[in-house]
């Protein structure tokens, strides 16, 4: 996937780049950080096992590495965003782990990663992509539901917590 560079949010310094590229081996302690970090202020919220199901360790990140596809948002070297996505073969898209570092909501990055991983899927002949989320994540709700995403009406267990999905039809 090639790199894709897009101009920094108004409220940066406009000299910062942020790249949106495939995560390495090499990102993978940036990235279980990336995850614990924009899901702390949710913990209280949520059930231990969904809770580290959400945030992942090195196993279960290595797991999800092999798996899917995984995109990393980088300014000036640091890694302020990540979002996965795999590909069935049956034209259907999910995607998984989307979180943004708090000190960069609002500046488009979470956007921009979801342009980003919805073209790969789409490249790789999704006609239709899934992602689930869970009631503490209301923002989250609103932000899919911005970017064209609605609730398919299927709601599943989570460790104990309604997973709610939504669906985007992209073809």
């Amino acid at each position: 996937m090639p790199l894709r560079r897009c101009p920094a949010s108004p409220t940066q310094n406009q000299n910062m780049q942020v790249t949106i590229r495939v995560a390495t081996q090499s990102d993978a302690e940036a990235i279980l950080n990336c995850l614990s970090t924009a899901f702390e202020p949710y913990r209280h919220q949520y059930t231990p096992g969904g809770f580290a199901d959400t945030i992942l360790d090195p196993q279960t990140l290595q797991v999800r590495m092999r798996n899917m596809q995984v995109l990393v948002a980088v300014i000036a070297g640091r890694i302020v965003g990540t979002v996965a996505g795999a590909a069935s073969d049956d034209g259907e898209g999910h995607l998984r782990g989307m979180a943004v570092l708090p000190d960069h909501k609002g500046t488009g990055i979470a956007g921009r990663l979801l342009s980003a991983i919805e073209e790969w899927l789409c490249a790789h002949g999704c006609k239709r992509i899934t992602l689930d989320t869970t009631l503490p994540l209301s923002a989250a709700m609103k932000f899919y539901e911005k970017h064209g995403y609605s609730q398919s009406g299927r709601v599943a267990d989570f460790f104990g917590m309604p997973l709610i999905e939504y669906f985007k039809n992209i073809a």
